[in-house]
């Protein structure tokens, strides 16, 4: 973006606004709140949180994710996924602000053959891709420079994930038995992050608004994940991991059975790419980025 604005980031407590908000701050001053200083679900405080500080743009990673709760939580997955971005797209059009907001892979029902493209029907098939796509819509309904940014299968260096999930099974001697047929692209935040901020320094979403699909490259499954992570790190039960379907690991919410994003959009409109998911994986737990990760993990 030309010249520095002010910059409002929500959601930055989870691990993709711990990854966002140190570089945030190329774009302008940044105000950074989490759960614990905004309460999403509270309309009038969301409000006032942005009236108060009169961002030029706004950054939504603030997500309900907890996907077989939200089966549960309808109410609260509905509120924040869904009325708290349509409130963001309403405040940043009373400002003549900008808006990133981030969706998710499970918009669709993972019944393709190829990647998806952004211009792809959307078929949730559960609540959290159901309330996610209603946020999407209502940004993108409201008509102003937003970038809705699609990513998938994110993780953290730490926090709670599928990688730290897996090192604690390993860990606990309890059998690794991962599903191995739903397809996916494990994006790490740090790329995805960079990629971002790196976006909005040589354009505004005001100039190309609309929908972005945004992930590593290439796919996997979470047993193949599984199995590439543990080898990385040296973990002695990196040759344990059994391969299961969905139907043997059955849970409340129903996932895609094959959710890769095609990002060609984002690399011809906004120049930006993300890496291999193996590259990244190893990027952030291999023995150059965590020496000390392969000796407790061998213990």
């Amino acid at each position: 973006m030309n010249g520095a604005g002010r910059v409002l980031l929500l959601g930055a407590g989870g691990q993709l606004g711990r990854a966002l908000g140190p570089l945030l701050g190329r774009v302008g001053p940044v105000s950074a709140l989490d759960r614990t200083e905004v309460d999403l679900t509270d309309v009038a405080a969301l409000r006032d949180a942005v009236r108060t500080r009169r961002p030029t743009l706004i950054v939504n990673a603030a997500a309900y994710t907890a996907v077989d709760r939200a089966e549960h939580e309808p109410e609260v997955a509905r509120a924040v996924n869904a009325i708290a971005p349509a409130v963001l797209a309403e405040e940043t059009r009373r400002l003549g602000a900008e808006l990133v907001h981030f969706s998710t892979d499970y918009v669709f029902d993972g019944r393709a053959r190829r990647p998806y493209r952004e211009d792809d029907p959307a078929a949730p098939c559960g609540t959290y891709g159901e309330t996610k796509r209603e946020g999407e819509l209502a940004v993108l309904a409201a008509e102003i420079g937003a970038w809705v940014v699609r990513t998938a299968w994110l993780y953290a260096r730490d926090g709670q994930n599928f990688p730290a999930t897996v090192r604690r099974l390993a860990d606990s001697g309890r059998p690794l038995r991962i599903v191995d047929d739903q397809v996916g692209a494990p994006t790490w935040v740090e790329p995805l992050a960079h990629a971002l901020v790196d976006a909005l320094g040589r354009r505004r979403p005001s100039s190309c608004p609309g929908l972005y699909h945004l992930t590593c490259a290439g796919e996997t499954t979470w047993c193949g994940l599984a199995r590439r992570l543990l080898a990385l790190i040296g973990h002695p039960r990196a040759g344990e991991v059994e391969a299961i379907t969905t139907d043997q690991y059955p849970t409340p919410a129903r996932r895609p059975a094959y959710s890769v994003l095609d990002c060609e959009r984002a690399r011809t409109r906004l120049g930006v790419a993300l890496p291999p998911w193996d590259v990244a994986l190893a990027d952030a737990f291999g023995p150059r980025a965590h020496p000390s990760d392969r000796e407790e993990s061998s213990r």
